[in-house]
């Protein structure tokens, strides 16, 4: 039902810490999925189903979880009935709604900036996509719906000049009057990663953050998961980040100088253009899902195999026009994704002092009439 906790029972999903809740669109909506959760719901009158959630998040619940965990290797899960025999600390419901207000309203906000900024990308790539891939600034000039001195959504007046005003013939078919096809290798720099020995790594924070793959993905950013104290290979800050083992062509951007496995590259445009690198490399999705479909067992693409992806090269001078219109609007994602993980990095202390009562909400009630 809408409120309810759905905690993961299988490795490696529970140790991944995957919890969620579910809300419906009303509070009688009912849902129905896989047999690999477990459902958690508070009781009427003894708890509040905003704190079960946070409760179920807290160490206290998911280490005990893990450690009821039982079956063979690969495939162990927490028995349906784990849960019942343990035993948690439990505030007056006044002061659990309380609780799961404060930690409830630090997720509203980062679920606030996640929405604005999936927003953003839109309209980033929507302008990247209409003047690399659909070359409609060029299509509207042929159709007379663009003219000199005018402006178009996406197309100020001063960039007339920098498009053409007809289409020609190429091997990837029709592209803008003076443009070419080109290698992706003579105007990107594609680094490729490297794992280091396994005894490098480590998850207490020493070294560079390392990052192999989809695993470490977020919707724009990697999450911190695991480091390395002797990084081999690396990604600037900016660099387009892409998975280049199955599955291929998981794309990202690196927040700060990090290390890459094998399993990804690090991409930037010759001039420097870290939007323009991001969102031409987003635009390939259909070049590789051919490198996925042509593996043996499992997708892969070499730095050959990088480098050779056939590609439209636009003048440098609309490389930089897009850049100063659009890196603006990845700066404001960019300070989005910062304050989230500053908020994340809040809530996560405050939690399990919540939960545990070394915080306490004094007079939960009244703080709740005046939020």
């Amino acid at each position: 039902m809408s409120g309810d906790t759905l905690m993961a029972r299988i490795t490696p999903c529970l140790e991944n810490g995957k919890i969620g809740r579910f809300l419906g669109s009303s509070e009688s909506s009912i849902g129905h999925g896989s047999t690999e959760f477990i459902v958690i719901r508070g009781r009427e009158g003894v708890t509040d189903n905003g704190f079960v959630y946070y409760l179920t998040r807290s160490k206290l619940v998911l280490n005990y979880a893990i450690s009821q965990m039982s079956g063979t290797s690969g495939r162990q899960r927490v028995p349906l009935s784990a849960l019942a025999h343990l035993r948690v600390p439990l505030p007056p419901l006044s002061e659990q709604r309380a609780i799961a207000h404060i930690l409830g309203t630090l997720d509203d906000k980062i679920e606030l900036n996640r929405r604005m900024s999936e927003t953003l990308e839109a309209m980033a790539r929507a302008i990247f996509k209409a003047w690399f891939v659909d070359f409609e600034p060029v299509r509207a000039k042929m159709e007379g719906r663009w003219r000199r001195g005018e402006s178009l959504p996406g197309l100020p007046a001063h960039l007339w000049d920098l498009f053409p005003d007809r289409l020609v013939d190429s091997e990837l078919g029709e592209i803008p009057e003076g443009w070419r096809v080109d290698r992706m290798g003579n105007h990107f720099c594609i680094t490729m990663g490297q794992s280091p020995p396994g005894s490098t790594y480590n998850q207490n924070g020493d070294g560079l953050p390392f990052y192999q793959g989809r695993v470490d993905f977020g919707f724009r950013f990697p999450t911190r998961r695991v480091f390395c104290t002797a990084p081999t290979r690396f990604a600037e800050v900016g660099d387009t980040l892409v998975t280049v083992r199955a599955p291929v062509g998981d794309t990202n951007m690196a927040l700060e100088r990090c290390c890459i496995g094998r399993g990804v590259a690090a991409v930037r445009h010759t001039t420097g253009a870290r939007s323009y690198t991001y969102y031409f490399v987003r635009s390939l999705r259909s070049v590789f899902e051919r490198f996925e479909a042509e593996g043996t067992v499992f997708g892969a693409v070499n730095k050959e195999g990088f480098n050779s992806i056939k590609c439209v090269v636009p003048p440098t001078g609309l490389v930089q026009h897009f850049e100063e219109l659009c890196a603006p609007i990845d700066e404001q994602i960019e300070t989005a994704e910062r304050e989230s993980r500053t908020l994340a990095a809040l809530r996560d202390a405050l939690l399990p002092k919540l939960i545990s009562g070394e915080i306490r909400v004094r007079d939960a009630e009244r703080f709740l009439r005046e939020t």
